[in-house]
Order: structure tokens, then C-alpha cells, then sequence
């Protein structure tokens, strides 16, 4: 299927969904089923937590398809429904402080100038080794909310700045600065553990 179309293909499941195929739900739904499990994971670090967020997530989709519009793509539009039940659940159970970092400066100036490489760079022979893998989950899942939701959908859902910056209901400068901060984060989580697996590899770059 080519990326033109697959929104095509989308709009045609939704309006056969909506005019009574319901069985096609499944259909709409399961190419995004990893990103939204992944999405749930990393805020609620639990497995059997984040596979009740999701399969809620599904259900919301289902009962809210006919308010979908079509203004973003469905995955996206998916992914926010994930994020607000992940934030949902997390304030039911008091998991963490509902603080925000909206306030602080969002000049990148006042940033380290050190830039995490892509980290998609990780070879995947690297990635197949378990220890790579758990050590890049650890990583992802110690990064404060709000950086974390901003590297996860940037950075793993590939939303383009607008998009993650609309879906946050954040700047799009605000959404570079949490990003930059958040690869920055990473970088001095993941340096010293990647050097000792791979002591000939440069991982980052510097500006």
C-alpha cells in the first residue's frame, strides 16, 4: 500500500464502518495497534495496564469514528485518544504530579548545545540484542512526562512538529525545546551504557 493511498483506503473503511460493516473495525485499527500499545506502555509501565488503556482507547474510537473528520490522519488522531486515556489513568491512580514545563524558557540557547543522534542510528543488529533493547525502553520511560510524550511522538509516532504540537496543545517552539531537552536526556542516560557495548561506535554528535 503507498503512504497516498492509505488515507484513501482509511476514509473508505470509516465510511463503510459508519454505514453498518462494523466487522471492519479490526481492519481500520490494526496497523496502529502497536503504536498504541507502545504509546500506553510508556506512560503506564505496566503491560496488563497499558493493554486495558489501549483496548479502552480502541473503544473510544469506535463509539466517537463518527466524529472523526478527516482534518488529521487516523493514526494520529488514535494516538491522541491513547495519550489522553495513558494522562487520564495516571491522575485516577496519582502516578506522578500534574506539573507543567510550559513556563520555562523556550529559547534553545539555554540548552546544552549536545545533540542526541537519531536514535533510529542504533544499528538493528544492536537493537536485536535484548539488553539494547530493555536499556532503550528504560531510557524512554525515565524521561518526565512531558518530554517523554514529546520524544514518543516526534521521534517514534514520527508526527511532524505541527502535528505533535497540536495534538499536546503546545507551541511549536515550546514542542523543539522538549524535544531538544528530552534527546538530551537520553544522550546522558544511553552514552555510558552504549560505549561499554560498543567502545569503538560515536554515538553522538556535538555543535
Amino acid at each position: 500500500m503507498t503512504a497516498s493511498a492509505e488515507p484513501r483506503d482509511e476514509q473508505r473503511l470509516i465510511a463503510s464502518i459508519l454505514a453498518g460493516e462494523t466487522h471492519l473495525f479490526h481492519e481500520l485499527i490494526r496497523p496502529h495497534e502497536h503504536s498504541v500499545f507502545v504509546m500506553a506502555l510508556s506512560f503506564l509501565h505496566n503491560e496488563a495496564d497499558a493493554e486495558d488503556a489501549a483496548q479502552e482507547a480502541f473503544l473510544k474510537a469506535y463509539r466517537n469514528l463518527a466524529s472523526f473528520r478527516g482534518e488529521a490522519k487516523f493514526g494520529t488522531w488514535l494516538i491522541s485518544i491513547t495519550l489522553n486515556e495513558a494522562r487520564t489513568r495516571i491522575r485516577r491512580k496519582k502516578f506522578l504530579p500534574t506539573d507543567s514545563i510550559d513556563a520555562e524558557s523556550e529559547d534553545p540557547g539555554h540548552v546544552s548545545p549536545a545533540l542526541l543522534r537519531d536514535w533510529r542510528e542504533i544499528p538493528s543488529q544492536a537493537l536485536e540484542r535484548q539488553e539494547v533493547r530493555l536499556m532503550l525502553q528504560e531510557a524512554i520511560a525515565a524521561l518526565p512526562d512531558n518530554y517523554r510524550e514529546v520524544f514518543l511522538l516526534r521521534d517514534v509516532e514520527d508526527l511532524s512538529t505541527s502535528e505533535a504540537a497540536d495534538l499536546l496543545q503546545i507551541s511549536v517552539a515550546a514542542l523543539k525545546v522538549r524535544l531538544h531537552r528530552a534527546r538530551i536526556m537520553l544522550q546522558k542516560n544511553l552514552a555510558p551504557k552504549l560505549k561499554q557495548i560498543y567502545p569503538k561506535r560515536r554515538w553522538f554528535q556535538w555543535s
